[in-house]
């Protein structure tokens, strides 16, 4: 392994290294780094949870010119989440040099941010709309600016950001360094690297090294109509201490976290369609353990860096295999272990079969457990418990209690008796799920190592960008139109995924 310090990182940005734990470089940052303190363009393609923030973090605030009041760095993400993820490590990374970061995206107030932009900041993190909205109020200045981040380009494709994308970066000076960073490279992305970017260095990370040993990865074939009584057995049995469910649509999201919580379960949700802050309200239970159950669709959670979660459960099987590494790589981070599940109903093997292609491994077959089973696993949780609370040793207080409780009845019937008290029996409550019919099987998607990109996804990329706004209702109202030809159907269940 790589240490940072053998990466020509200034004394200064390794101290903040330090003060973060960090020791040893990720592939991606041990490959990144030196090119990118070299001011050469990069192509990085990687997934996110290999350390690509810091990849491109740790040179870009080595080059930020301290006596320069003046933006220096832009980072572009897709979503509000993931520039707020993104200038929070930032902000770590720049703590000795008094790096001032600035995250600017939708669903925040533009005044408030034009009053931020007034303070000078050296590097901008922004999503794309928000980005140029202020550029063209001229409220943002990009003259300065002499490194540029695409953070997840693909992402940005998919969410009709591209034409906007380019509108930013004709804002840019010529001579500056740019840092491309994307799961797959298209060829709507190629373009930009070939227009925007200087004989860029390509730096690679396979698919092994992201679907870590770490994670357990298992299916479950279930009808659609019993996928919500496993799911809670599941959440039964294995008592996850911290636990990410992932739905294919936003309604799909509210309907699952109101009957989790119908049965007893602590869960929200979390969508594009929840206000700014009550998606960093959310979270910021979920991080401090307050809730057990994150709901979430693709987009919402991509990017989070959320430490301790040790389930991951796909409801939903996601229609692209890079979506799947996303989902499953928020567990099994740090060297801990974690687990993955995948719901499939029987028609939607195929996807199934192209997911274990695209990560090189075979899934084990799940049993779905029985109501039995759930309850087996209460009870095992309960008395687990009641042997920790022993082994703490600090019972003297309840000494008398239990030997007048043992004059009254035996042994036996007495830890019966607390068993059921403590053990949280399976919950059968009625609940009310709209049913989401399979993903459509007529066009079989071939996924291609070469140019990572699936047979029949070359028509969507060459679809119209549409507004922002209008798009997203769109996609939402087609995902329930029955009506739809095949490819439509194709095109608005992925989509229905934001």
């Amino acid at each position: 392994m790589t240490k940072f310090q053998d990466l020509g990182i200034s004394p200064a940005t390794m101290k903040a290294i330090k003060r973060m734990g960090f020791e040893e470089a990720t592939p991606i940052q041990a490959q990144t780094i030196p090119l990118s303190l070299e001011n050469k363009d990069l192509i990085g393609q990687a997934q996110t949870g290999t350390g690509k923030t810091a990849a491109f973090g740790i040179p870009m605030i080595d080059k930020i010119d301290y006596s320069q009041d003046v933006i220096q760095g832009i980072i572009i993400a897709p979503t509000r989440e993931l520039a707020i993820q993104v200038s929070e490590e930032l902000y770590k990374i720049g703590y000795g040099k008094r790096t001032r970061v600035l995250a600017i995206y939708g669903g925040q107030d533009i005044n408030r941010q034009i009053r931020a932009l007034k303070n000078r900041p050296h590097i901008i993190v922004g999503t794309p709309g928000r980005l140029l909205d202020h550029i063209n109020r001229k409220t943002l200045r990009l003259e300065n600016v002499h490194t540029v981040i695409l953070d997840e380009a693909d992402e940005m494709l998919n969410m009709g950001f591209i034409e906007d994308i380019e509108a930013i970066l004709a804002q840019i000076p010529e001579e500056h360094q740019t840092l491309l960073f994307s799961a797959t490279m298209p060829g709507p992305i190629k373009k930009i690297a070939e227009r925007f970017m200087k004989e860029p260095q390509i730096v690679r990370v396979k698919t092994k090294e992201v679907t870590v040993s770490q994670i357990e990865q298992y299916y479950l074939e279930v009808q659609e109509r019993s996928k919500f009584d496993i799911l809670t057995r599941l959440l039964d049995i294995q008592s996850p201490e911290l636990a990410i469910i992932f739905g294919r649509t936003k309604r799909r999201v509210d309907e699952l976290a109101e009957a989790l919580n119908l049965r007893g379960y602590n869960a929200e949700g979390i969508h594009g369609d929840l206000s700014q802050a009550k998606r960093m309200s959310v979270l910021r239970k979920f991080k401090e353990g307050s809730i057990d159950v994150l709901v979430a669709t693709d987009v919402a959670a991509r990017g989070l860096d959320i430490s301790g979660v040790t389930h991951v459960y796909n409801f939903d099987i996601p229609q692209d295999p890079e979506s799947y590494v996303h989902r499953i790589g928020r567990t099994g981070r740090a060297g801990k272990t974690g687990v993955a599940m995948t719901f499939i109903t029987p028609r939607e093997k195929s996807y199934l079969q192209v997911v274990e292609r695209t990560t090189k491994r075979k899934m084990e077959r799940m049993k779905p457990p029985t109501l039995d089973e759930a309850l087996e696993g209460q009870q095992k949780a309960v008395i687990e418990r009641i042997l920790q609370s022993v082994e703490s040793n600090n019972l003297q207080y309840y000494k008398q209690a239990a030997e007048e409780l043992l004059e009254q009845q035996d042994a036996t019937t007495i830890v019966q008796a607390v068993l059921k008290m403590l053990t949280k029996e399976p919950d059968t409550t009625p609940v009310k799920l709209t049913e989401e019919k399979p993903l459509p099987q007529k066009r079989e998607r071939r996924f291609d190592d070469k140019n990572k990109s699936y047979g029949g996804q070359r028509g969507r990329q060459k679809a119209p960008v549409r507004s922002r706004q209008g798009s997203q209702n769109k996609r939402y109202s087609n995902s329930n139109n029955n009506n739809n030809n095949n490819n439509n159907n194709n095109r608005s269940n992925s989509n229905s995924y934001r």
